[in-house]
């Protein structure tokens, strides 16, 4: 498949047909993707769809504590005044 490069203002951008967009669910977004000698375009979902419920889920089942805790027995708070 061939496709023009086309001006967009100071810009040149490329032209995806109806077809393509809806084939390939793209919508709002692509992620470009530079390798070796190819341009990969890959769409970009909502990126932080469904995360509420995997937060509610986790709180749920007690998996939302800190691995680690926000202080250190030994930080020293002076060092940084």
């Amino acid at each position: 498949m061939e496709a023009s490069i086309i001006k967009i203002g100071n810009s040149k951008g490329l032209r995806l047909s109806k077809s393509i967009l809806e084939r390939y669910h793209i919508n709002e977004k692509v992620e470009i993707i530079l390798e070796k000698e190819r341009i990969i375009l890959k769409p970009i979902e909502k990126p932080r769809d469904n995360w509420e419920s995997a937060f509610q889920k986790m709180h749920k089942e007690k998996d939302d504590q800190l691995v680690l805790g926000d202080v250190y027995d030994d930080e020293n708070f002076e060092e940084w005044k």
